[in-house]
């Protein structure tokens, strides 16, 4: 598994690295040594990428040398070959007409005497062809392209780069007593401590969690790739985080890509409570609701699978539950099975503009608060990223759930 997916994703891109130099290279520069340096540039790129992807899977420490051009040019080629696709159809309609208007031309021979009436019709001239004409679209369009993309990798750069936003969410729950009413939970999901996001982006997760004074703090998965030997050192500052009644935790898919075993008595040892198809009872007062956690449905894998209906077992009903479960597509169970609230990462809101639209072949809800069959369900865009370090049209955010009884937000 660590290396089947870069090779296989190597290959696709390999198709994408081919379509990029069509049209950025062989239809721009004549054959020569213009061409020959382009293509040489373009293969070094494409194996820079791919040697980044199966490099930072074996080691995810020391590679940021390598993560970080490979992957900023993974972003680039993908955005440039999605916007070279999106000009075809100009590419076409102006070929087109450059094609038309060479038919039509009729070359002009200067003194050249009219033919006599009686005289029999000469052949039509050939059509006067200008190469130029469609090597300057070719050129135009490249470039156009070309700084397109290069332009939204660095808006999208800033972005992920940039720190998490926060978004207040308030939540009605009709079972939650009033005494309840304006419980905050701290909501941060898909953290990918890894090659390039190390001790100091989780230093400053933690600064944003504790700034927002949460009575709870929930980390729904996804939050390493790599090993407790190879990244718990970045995972540390996790220990600094501050709420009345705790930090909880549930697996990732990547958490078992990870050893999730061992970030299970991590993260234990940092004083983060990991709820493996299991819940607690969390009160104010005489009043209280159930949280819920369930294992990432990946863990059926590897003999930890999802296990709501062991989580649930023996609850009181009257009372609510609010479920923490990594994707959200865990939520038409949860919804069979009364829960009131869940929450959610994975998705990170598609990251990268247009897999926004991608995400909803898989999963119910992409980002934000809906409701799913009943229950509400909110996912939360992350605050790390996976691959490129680039958020196009999914800002990172760490979210503050206001939970409030069905009468009121206060």
């Amino acid at each position: 598994m660590t290396l089947i997916f870069p090779l296989m994703f190597g290959l696709v891109l390999g198709l994408v690295h081919y379509y990029l130099w069509r049209r950025l290279v062989r239809d721009t520069l004549p054959p020569g040594r213009g061409r020959r340096v382009a293509t040489t540039a373009l293969v070094v790129l494409y194996a820079l990428m791919v040697s980044a992807l199966v490099v930072t899977r074996i080691t995810p420490t020391g590679s940021a040398w390598l993560a970080w051009p490979g992957y900023l040019w993974l972003a680039v080629a993908f955005y440039a070959a999605v916007l070279l696709a999106v000009l075809e159809i100009p590419r076409l309609l102006l070929n087109r007409t450059v094609g038309r208007r060479e038919r039509t031309a009729v070359p002009v021979v200067a003194g050249a005497p009219a033919p006599a009436p009686e005289q029999a019709p000469e052949p039509a001239p050939k059509p006067v062809v200008d190469p130029g004409r469609r090597l300057f679209i070719a050129r135009s369009l490249a470039v156009a392209s070309g700084l397109a993309a290069g332009g939204v990798v660095g808006y999208g750069a800033t972005q992920a780069l940039g720190d998490p936003r926060i978004n207040r969410v308030p939540v009605k729950l009709a079972k939650l007593d009033s005494s309840l009413a304006g419980f905050r939970i701290a909501v941060v999901s898909d953290i990918h401590l890894g090659p390039l996001l190390g001790r100091a982006h989780t230093e400053r997760i933690v600064r944003t969690i504790n700034r927002l004074e949460p009575d709870l703090v929930a980390i729904v998965g996804d939050l390493v790739d790599g090993t407790v030997a190879q990244l718990g050192e970045a995972a540390a500052p996790l220990r600094d985080l501050s709420s009345a009644h705790g930090s909880f935790f549930v697996t990732g898919n990547h958490e078992y890509y990870s050893g999730h075993e061992q970030w299970i008595t991590e993260l234990e040892r940092l004083g983060v409570n990991a709820l493996r198809n299991e819940r607690v009872r969390i009160s104010r007062g005489n009043a209280f609701f159930e949280l819920a956690g369930v294992n990432d449905v990946t863990g059926e894998q590897s003999d930890d699978a999802p296990d709501l209906a062991r989580a649930l077992d023996g609850r009181d009903e009257r009372q609510p539950v609010v479920l923490l479960a990594h994707q959200p597509v865990q939520v038409r169970e949860a919804a069979r099975m009364g829960v009131d609230l869940q929450l959610s990462g994975h998705t990170h809101g598609g990251q990268m503009f247009p897999f926004t639209l991608a995400v909803p072949l898989q999963q119910p809800v992409t980002s934000g608060l809906a409701t799913v069959d009943g229950t509400q369900v909110y996912v939360s865009n992350g605050a790390g990223f996976w691959g490129p370090p680039v958020r196009v049209g999914a800002p990172p955010e760490v979210a503050l759930v206001e939970l409030h009884h069905n009468f009121a937000i206060e």
